[in-house]
């Protein structure tokens, strides 16, 4: 019976690596499967790890249609759906997703985000919270700048931890960029803290 997944982590844990894991098990077993993500750092129509792996998929929009879209696909009959940033779905195509493992027997994996740079869920994540089957966090965190697990997603701009503003702005985890993302532990994203603080300089003599 198919089954609904949703696997989620913060940023730098991993994800995108075990998408990709994904992706080559199921196809070393010779399942059909479309791998599909949105606004991945890399660019349109990928899926790209930090530790250099990356692969072509297909890229969803706010207004696709996962239903039409799998069930029109041409070729041999799609048995998975791979689902990168599935942060991004909103509530109605989590609801597609649903009914394609229901209705059709498809599995579905979903990986992504919990929550964003503010600390609140996302309108996907949420509705995979209620509807998947299988819920999961992974067990690889990522770690705060004071050593402790880092579960919260953090968004800097010029340096300043922010917490307004719109909730999708893709950037990267490069602190030099104008729009950057760290990850941090609760006690430092309610402080603000994004960097550790620079040491305190002893002058002798």
């Amino acid at each position: 019976m198919a089954q609904l997944h949703f696997r989620y982590a913060a940023m730098n844990s991993g994800k995108s690596t075990m998408v990709l894991q994904y992706r080559h098990t199921y196809a070393a077993c010779g399942r059909t499967g479309l791998l599909m993500t949105r606004l991945d750092r890399a660019g349109e129509g990928i899926v790209s790890s930090r530790i250099g792996l990356s692969a072509d998929a297909i890229e969803f929009g706010a207004d696709t249609d996962f239903a039409h879209f799998v069930m029109a696909h041409p070729g041999a009959r799609v048995d998975h759906l791979i689902v990168d940033e599935a942060q991004f779905l909103s509530a109605e195509q989590v609801d597609q997703l649903a009914w394609l493992v229901d209705d059709q027997d498809i599995d579905v994996f979903t990986f992504g985000l919990l929550s964003d740079f503010r600390g609140e869920q996302f309108t996907g994540s949420a509705r995979l919270v209620v509807l998947a089957d299988i819920v999961e966090a992974l067990q690889v965190y990522p770690m705060c700048w004071c050593g402790q697990p880092a579960r919260m997603n953090a968004r800097v701009t010029d340096g300043v931890m922010v917490r307004d503003g719109d909730t999708v702005v893709v950037g990267n985890t490069d602190p030099d960029a104008e729009v950057s993302y760290v990850v941090l532990c609760r006690r430092h994203h309610r402080a603000g803290r994004p960097y550790s603080p620079a040491p305190a300089v002893t002058l002798v003599g």
